[in-house]
């Protein structure tokens, strides 16, 4: 069992990830912008987080360089994918952010000098066909970058990547501090990209709708962002980034039950891919 929490915890994260869309959605209907729902969110987040956290501040000047990367990596991160749904094609934002796996790949090889074995590039290789048959659509062609909605998403998911090796590489710093130094991260770009719009002016919002912003960062930012913290920091970076797609079945399932949107055979197909390449990465964790 212990073996399995990593994959638990990544579990719950994905599959928190693949609903949040639907609080957004309703913080943006009742006027907070998805830049301002990240800041009171992230912002909360933060505050909780700052008290259990003092004893550990020490641990900032350990890696301070590799904690630098991991803020503005997970920072532009949240809010690139922002830009882009805002900005783009939902379909094609997931399609080119899912290629995260890769770029996980790629740089863990680079700098974990971690290797794919046999057994660990065929779970790979059926998850990420699992992934482009849920997404692929004949429409929109070829996932190819276009303007700039498109090349926002390649870059959350090459900064997903990053900030997820990094996260693997500080073994020497807990998880509540690479937490911290995460949403420092976001708050830092979200502040930085309001004030490049000229939007640092609060919307004239409720009460009620800052706290539900607020209650979205305590129970949903904390429990994701620590989930993903902890799975990826104990298990190789190849194997999370299978577990993680996880979240595209988490979003189908909810999209499918909170909206009009029906999920086609095609896309259970590439889930239940998803799902099998998860569970083997799960077993090649418990026999480690």
């Amino acid at each position: 069992m212990p073996a399995l929490f990593p994959v638990f915890s990544l579990l719950l994260a994905a599959s928190l990830w693949g609903v949040i869309w639907y609080p957004l959605r309703l913080l943006e209907a009742a006027g907070l912008s998805g830049l301002w729902t990240t800041l009171a969110s992230y912002g909360a987040a933060l505050l909780l987080g700052l008290l259990p956290s003092v004893p550990r501040l020490g641990e900032l000047r350990r890696q301070p360089l590799w904690l630098l990367v991991l803020a503005l990596s997970a920072g532009w991160c949240n809010v690139a994918f922002i830009l882009a749904v805002l900005e783009g094609t939902v379909v094609r934002v997931l399609l080119l952010f899912y290629l995260s796996p890769i770029w996980a790949v790629l740089l863990a090889w680079l700098l974990l000098g971690e290797r794919l074995s046999a057994q660990a590039r065929g779970v790979f290789a059926l998850a990420v066909v699992g992934a482009l048959i849920m997404l692929w659509d004949p429409v929109i062609g070829l996932p190819w970058p276009r303007g700039p909605g498109d090349w926002l998403a390649v870059s959350s998911g090459l900064t997903f990547a990053l900030s997820n090796v990094m996260i693997r590489r500080m073994q020497q710093v807990s998880v509540p501090i690479k937490t911290m130094s995460s949403w420092a991260g976001v708050l830092l770009i979200t502040g930085s990209m309001l004030m490049f719009k000229g939007t640092m002016q609060l919307p004239d919002v409720s009460a009620s709708v800052w706290l539900s912003a607020a209650a979205l960062g305590w129970f949903g930012i904390v429990i994701m962002t620590l989930a993903v913290q902890y799975g990826v920091t104990h298990m190789p970076v190849h194997r999370s980034a299978v577990i993680l797609l996880f979240e595209l079945i988490a979003g189908a399932v909810s999209a499918g039950l909170l909206t009009e949107e029906v999920v086609r055979p095609l896309e259970w197909f590439g889930g239940l891919l998803i799902i099998v390449a998860a569970y083997w990465a799960a077993r090649l964790q418990t026999h480690e």
